[in-house]
């Protein structure tokens, strides 16, 4: 299998036609499903067992669920036309201090999907100005509409995915 890029290396052109938005939300809305598909019938000892000191399945799964908040919290941004968007904790400290393979990969889930449902709420109401508004992305010093940080999320979801699947 090809060796997949780290996340913070990848490199995004943002060129999706507007006609992309809604292709690209069910990619969005289906995380949660597609999670608990790969997760809900694994051993505990299957989902927090660590390698070389990087995050368990578990952990990667709670990743998604952390940057939930940071979602919402840039779709705000969106939504009062600010130039840019809120920078994200690369050191991703909340993953790494919050303790998740200690908790049930129920939890997890369930909170996942209630806060993506949230944003998916959010993106199904966006009209077509809002989906092509812009803003600044932080690290990435490029402007981003709604629907390329909403390509954004579904790929940086699906490299959790893809790594999780590494794992097992």
């Amino acid at each position: 299998m090809a060796e997949r890029l780290i996340w913070i290396e990848r490199k995004f052109s943002f060129d999706l036609p507007m006609w992309m938005f809604p292709n690209v939300l069910e990619r969005i809305r289906g995380t949660p499903a597609r999670l608990e598909d790969r997760l809900r019938n694994l051993s505990p000892d299957i989902l927090t067992r660590k390698s070389n000191d990087q995050w368990s399945v578990q952990e990667q799964a709670a990743h998604l669920l952390d940057l939930e908040s940071l979602n919402l919290q840039r779709m705000n941004e969106y939504e009062k036309g600010l130039e840019a968007l809120t920078a994200a904790d690369v050191s991703n400290r909340q993953t790494h201090e919050a303790g998740y393979n200690q908790q049930s990969i129920d939890s997890i889930l369930s909170a996942f999907r209630k806060q993506r449902r949230l944003f998916v709420q959010r993106l199904e109401a966006a009209n077509e100005s809002l989906i092509g508004r812009s803003a600044l992305h932080p690290r990435l010093k490029t402007p981003m509409r709604l629907i390329d940080y909403a390509y954004f999320i579904a790929e940086h979801d699906d490299h959790h995915l893809a790594r999780i699947s590494e794992l097992l």
